[in-house]
């Protein structure tokens, strides 16, 4: 049982701020913002959870059934990720590819202590076990300088997994998969990353957030393991019945331009290239909608829509379904994993290829963040735009990729990757 406290706040940005900064002192701490962005299907502002009651942390094997147990016994909120190669756990594949992160492949725990962000309002949720705490914790949130930060003056040296040739090669092998047939489109990634280097997780992140603004912010830590992200993309959420996947494919650069800002939008949309991208991740998504959804309930509510961020454009469509109240929430992220915008057509086939073709280990990025309700409902992102580090290890990565289809060119996909890669590089390298 939880204890629920009601708290108005004057300065939100600065209380978010203290929050963050007095999180860093648990082990296991999971921060989500939407950064006030304009959407739909948005319960809160900002989450924040800290301090693991209990936790769940597995390999592969049996991860789904495993969650769904726990998930199921807990019957309260827990927070956690799942990485990309659960993949392994819903079909016959592999990840055999260098790994420097090693996180571990799925994790969730329950927190002590938990607080919503609505409007000027902060609803505090703890345990009754710590209900005691909270007064003390407020007092030393409120005390907490949230402009002091360690400095790290460590030079950070980023270095290509997969150079500018050997890129073009592996597009190229790509397409000819695509040329036979075997494939109508996969999303090919690359990592950039630093070793033997130390970064302040906090400071990275609020960099990239200032930066970047997305919906789907999301800091993670886990023991000496950090996600920083700043992902634009939802991947699922359900509401009650309602289910709800918010692909993206296609992006354009900004430019500061007002007209020239204008033109690039309307070029996206027009983009013959980016729209059959969209359009094939779409289809996809409703197939893997289908598998849990009740007969004739899977719909385009939008296609191929431009949707603007601070860094980029990027097309977005957002299909829905209802599932039966009987449908566990588990089956349903298990039967549309991973999120098809970041695997492709047909979905095997695409991540065989995928596996081949790549030089690392994929492991949260382009896996998710985010949460269950007690009742069941859910929501989570897609880890992309976004920086992991292993503190232990001294290892930095982010990877970033793009759609290729029969239309692609390799220099101007290589170009779109920059584009994406660019917020991380200017945060790590300044």
């Amino acid at each position: 049982m939880r204890t629920k406290y009601a708290h108005t706040v004057e300065n939100i940005p600065l209380f978010k701020q203290q929050l963050l900064h007095w999180a860093q002192q648990f082990d296991d701490v999971v921060w989500l913002d939407s950064n006030n962005y304009e959407q739909n299907y948005s319960n809160y502002d900002a989450v924040l959870t800290v301090d693991a009651f209990t936790s769940i942390q597995t390999d592969y094997h049996e991860a789904f059934e495993k969650l769904k147990e726990y998930q199921t016994h807990a019957n309260d909120w827990i927070f956690g990720y799942l990485t990309y190669d659960l993949k392994n756990a819903v079909e016959d594949l592999k990840s055999n590819n260098f790994d420097g992160l090693q996180f571990p492949d799925l994790y969730f725990f329950q927190p002590k202590k938990l607080f919503f962000f609505k409007g000027n309002q902060v609803e505090m949720q703890y345990l009754n076990m710590v209900d005691d705490e909270f007064e003390s914790d407020l007092k030393a949130i409120q005390q907490m300088n949230a402009s002091t930060n360690q400095q790290i003056n460590n030079p950070i040296k980023i270095k290509l997994r997969i150079h500018k040739d050997d890129y073009f090669e592996k597009i190229y092998a790509m397409l000819a998969h695509i040329h036979r047939g075997d494939i109508y489109e996969a999303n090919f990634c690359q990592e950039f990353y630093a070793e033997n280097t130390e970064i302040n997780p906090l400071e990275t992140y609020n960099k990239l957030n200032t930066i970047s603004n997305p919906p789907f912010a999301s800091f993670l830590k886990i023991n000496d393991k950090y996600l920083l992200s700043a992902s634009p993309e939802r991947y699922l959420k359900k509401q009650d019945n309602t289910i709800v996947s918010q692909p993206i494919k296609g992006t354009a650069k900004r430019s500061e331009n007002i007209e020239e800002d204008k033109q690039l939008k309307q070029e996206l949309l027009d983009n013959e290239k980016e729209r059959s991208e969209n359009i094939m991740i779409v289809d996809l998504v409703r197939n893997d909608l289908s598998k849990t959804a009740i007969k004739g309930s899977v719909e385009v509510e939008e296609l191929c829509k431009i949707y603007t961020f601070d860094q980029v454009h990027q097309m977005i469509s957002t299909v829905k379904s209802k599932i039966e109240p009987t449908t566990h929430a588990i089956d349903v992220i298990k039967s549309t994993f991973p999120m098809g915008s970041m695997t492709g057509a047909p979905k095997i086939s695409a991540m065989k290829i995928i596996e081949a073709l790549e030089e690392t280990k994929r492991g949260l990025y382009s896996g998710s963040v985010g949460y269950f309700s007690p009742t069941g409902d859910f929501d989570f992102n897609v880890v992309i735009r976004s920086i992991l580090y292993n503190e232990t290890k001294k290892y930095v990565s982010y990877s970033v990729g793009g759609a290729i289809t029969s239309k692609s060119d390799p220099l101007k996909e290589y170009e779109e990757c920059l584009v994406k890669a660019k917020a991380m590089r200017e945060v790590l390298e300044n």
